[in-house]
């Protein structure tokens, strides 16, 4: 059994898909992010960054796993899913998935809140955030233009940037003409897991909050 502290942001979603493709057991601990929980002591004694997600694995000793990068490595490992084992193939992924963590979850982060939650509207910082946006959504196109997946089988690289990506709307970015891109996001949709993860926790009506944004400002 897994134990799964999450909230209804695009890091969270990560990790609640990647549970639900590996049909993995586990218990939901929704995060209230508007009342600082991740910010209080119970909360960093299983993550000191004080951010969401985080698992604690009882069936290893409670060993706990942060930053969701490393908890789709962890649980691909411990199943031996979604992460090849061949050197190459297992690096490649890791490649992309750095690529989602270095790059477009940081960048659609700023936009978000630039875009939509800062009262004063820069328009330099917020074309500059949806322009790289925009740069990182083409790099990602030309790389499915040949391939189903990010690395030709489903894989944590694709359960890492779907979350992100499908938030284009909200970050104010256009992916007209991007149909790769669009073509692998529905194949992402037509995944009954994936569609189960982005909705744990169950949605609220006012799940976009301030809060939510900041999480997603340092991803």
């Amino acid at each position: 059994m897994i134990d799964l502290y999450t909230a209804g942001t695009p890091n969270g979603y990560k990790v609640s898909i990647a549970l639900e493709e590996l049909e993995l057991e586990y218990e939901l601990h929704s995060i209230d992010l508007a009342t600082d929980e991740q910010k209080t002591p119970a909360f960093l004694q299983i993550n000191p960054n004080g951010r969401i997600p985080a698992i604690v694995d009882r069936d290893e000793d409670d060993f706990v796993v942060f930053e969701p990068g490393a908890i789709l490595i962890y649980l691909a490992d411990k199943t031996g899913q979604l992460l090849p084992q061949d050197p190459k193939k297992r690096s490649e992924v890791i490649q992309w998935l750095m690529f989602q963590m270095g790059g477009i979850g940081p960048m659609q982060g700023q936009a978000n809140v630039f875009f939509r939650y800062f009262d004063e509207k820069i328009p330099v910082v917020i074309e500059r955030y949806q322009k790289e946006c925009r740069r990182l959504f083409e790099v990602l196109d030309r790389r499915l233009e040949d391939r189903e997946f990010i690395c030709n089988e489903f894989s944590i690289a694709d359960i890492a940037t779907w979350p992100w990506t499908r938030g284009y709307k909200w970050s104010g970015v256009d992916i007209d003409g991007l149909e790769n891109l669009q073509r692998w996001s529905q194949t992402m949709y037509d995944r009954p897991a994936c569609i189960r993860g982005i909705n744990v926790p169950p949605r609220k009506s006012a799940e976009n909050t301030v809060e939510m944004a900041q999480q997603m400002l340092v991803r």
